[in-house]
């Protein structure tokens, strides 16, 4: 199978109303390139998953600003006014979900999990409407997987294969989202013949396509 395609080739994968992990923490590991191919498709009613809103310029914030996102689940959005202004005026439905809780969804969704157990958020708004168990006599939240029909991740070194290496802060969330996409995206800052696989990060099997970083904006 083909997983290095060109950027023009990425409209087949996009369609209205879908839902997109997006990995990136304050755009830091965000795949921009496939991003702006996504501003340029005009895809519109998209539910976004990633940590945060993107900057108005940056991320997924670009999507925001440019009316395409129906639903962003995240765990903060303080970073994009428009955001705000959008959850403000009913116009953006926004989940706002505590970060280990969001990851630790993504990671059920990956693993096939049916859900979890935290004490996160008890007492508070974000136990409204969840189920709640009792164990040993502590209360626990239900919290329910998280899966998408797409991933897009970041990968600082992908070998041909779709063996994925991430740089520092890089990694952040896309490791975990790279398992619960139904497809899954990497975007490559540089693409090399093979990779130690003593190192390797993010394992073939769950990569679909590869698209270069493209440098040139």
């Amino acid at each position: 199978m083909k997983k290095l395609i060109n950027k023009n080739e990425l409209q087949k994968h996009f369609f209205d109303g879908m839902s997109i992990l997006v990995g990136g923490f304050m755009a830091v590991g965000t795949p921009e390139t496939i991003i702006d191919e996504i501003v340029n498709l005009d895809i519109r009613d998209i539910t976004i998953i990633c940590n945060d809103a993107g900057f108005i310029d940056k991320g997924v914030g670009k999507l925001i600003v440019n009316g395409q996102v129906t639903k962003l689940i995240a765990s903060h959005i303080g970073l994009n006014p428009e955001a705000g202004r959008l959850m403000s005026e009913n116009k953006m439905e926004v989940s706002l979900i505590p970060q280990g809780t969001l990851i630790e969804q993504i990671r059920a969704g990956g693993a096939g999990l049916g859900g979890f157990l935290t004490p996160t958020g008890l007492g508070t708004i974000v136990e409204n409407g969840k189920e709640i168990i009792e164990i040993n006599g502590s209360r626990y939240i239900l919290e329910t997987p998280i899966k998408a029909d797409l991933a897009l991740i970041y990968g600082s070194t992908v070998d041909e294969y779709g063996n994925v290496l991430y740089t520092k802060t890089t990694r952040n969330f896309n490791p975990i989202m790279a398992t619960a996409g139904n497809k899954v995206i990497v975007e490559a800052r540089e693409i090399v013949k093979y990779i130690d696989p003593d190192v390797i990060i993010t394992p073939h099997i769950f990569i679909d396509y590869i698209v270069k970083e493209d440098n040139n904006g």
